[in-house]
């Protein structure tokens, strides 16, 4: 618990009451092994001051503030970090989606039709649709979300994508490596020249993180050696590393990005036994980030999550919203397709789709609630967190505005 004298609480603070759950992912309030994984405080209260945490604890315990909000019994758990999503898009695939109900496979084509209509929308309109699709996640719970470009593939649809997507969040990842443009299908190595050259150099100011779809099944995603030699450029200009693997069949993309200490490798659908492996030895580096919502829209095999948690495997759960094989931008959505399709349990799900994705961002501060850290509230209108598996496609969290 977290104490604090009242001079100390400024005439601008709030008192959050009514609080049945408090889950907070916070060290300070975790059981030892075979404990309490969230960080649970029950019939809690927190002090918000400045837009930061000043104080967690028993509500009968909690310090007086100017302003008073009362959850009536409601639960409270960190704001989601969503950890994978493609935002900066225009146009429409649900045809595609229609398809692939009736057999069709995915094979990574599809986003040549993103690319073109995103390409001939204007920055206004990229801009209003990205805003749009960020306010429908903060109305689920989502307050920390990365954004990747890659529906461009031309050093000014680029640049322009990760400009406009850094207008929205600082966690921006350079894709122009997402898959080979129509155009230059005759010239690989020419786009990857590009890639490595003229596009990396104009999207570098707009750009913390670089990913490949490393995907050896897909005749229009980058190869084992294509994807090290775009990623080894783009880490030789400062940009931290991700890694799209093992989504289409087994595949290097665990390796690579074990080997090439990469935050997080996303997808793993299709792991072997050295695969796994990997991860564990690099768990304190690399993140395994499991994508459900993916599985759910092309009626591909789950990731087999329990097999990864029990080995030890570091896991995060996100979206990876996008117009062709998840339009979703819903976390609650992705934890109750963890729990029930692969067997995680609520407590671990929802740890994946706070602290796990914000440690596959490198990020302290985000995914839990800690006295000094941003107020990123989700309130579920239930009594605990297993409303959010308990009750799926059920609009029952939201951010809680301050």
């Amino acid at each position: 618990m977290n104490s604090v004298e009242q001079d100390e609480i400024g005439s601008g603070a709030t008192v959050v009451v009514g609080i049945a759950e408090l889950v907070t992912c916070e060290e300070a309030f975790v059981g030892g092994r075979g404990g309490d994984s969230l960080g649970i405080v029950r019939d809690a209260a927190v002090v918000v001051e400045g837009g930061r945490i000043a104080w967690i604890g028993p509500a009968s315990r909690a310090p007086a503030a100017e302003n008073r909000i009362d959850l009536g019994g409601r639960a409270v758990v960190p704001g989601f970090v969503d950890s994978h999503s493609h935002l900066v898009f225009a146009g429409d695939r649900s045809a595609e989606f229609s398809a692939r109900m009736t057999g069709i496979p995915y094979d990574g084509g599809g986003i040549a039709t993103t690319m073109s209509a995103t390409r001939a929308a204007d920055d206004q309109t990229l801009r209003g649709l990205v805003a749009s699709r960020i306010s429908e996640m903060r109305r689920q719970g989502t307050t920390t979300v990365e954004i990747k470009g890659g529906y461009g593939l031309t050093v000014e649809d680029e640049a322009r994508s990760l400009r406009v997507a850094r207008e929205f969040t600082t966690e921006t990842t350079y894709l122009g490596a997402h898959v080979v443009p129509p155009e230059a299908r005759g010239e690989r190595t020419a786009y990857i020249d590009l890639v490595t050259g003229p596009m990396l150099e104009a999207c570098l100011p707009h750009a913390k993180w670089a990913d490949v779809f490393c995907e050896p099944n897909s005749p229009h995603a980058f190869t084992d050696e294509e994807s090290r030699e775009i990623l080894g450029a783009c880490a030789a200009a400062g940009l931290a590393l991700r890694v799209h693997g093992n989504q289409l069949g087994p595949g290097p993309g665990v390796r690579l990005a074990v080997e090439l200490e990469a935050a997080s490798v996303d997808h793993c659908t299709y792991l072997s036994d050295e695969d796994v492996d990997l991860l564990v030895q690099a768990a304190d580096t690399t993140t395994a980030t499991l994508l459900p919502g993916v599985e759910f829209s092309t009626r591909s095999p789950y990731p087999d999550a329990r097999r990864l948690l029990d080995a030890g495997v570091s896991v995060a759960l996100a979206t990876d919203c996008n117009p062709g094989t998840c339009y979703s931008s819903s976390m609650p959505f992705m934890i109750a397709l963890a729990v029930r399709e692969m067997r995680m349990t609520p407590a671990e799900a929802l740890w994946a789709a706070t602290r796990g994705g914000a440690k596959a961002l490198r990020r302290n501060d985000a995914g839990r609630l800690s006295v000094g850290g941003p107020a990123d509230l989700a309130v579920i209108d239930g009594p605990s967190h297993e409303h959010l598996a308990y009750r799926p496609g059920v609009p029952v969290v939201r951010t809680l505005e301050l």
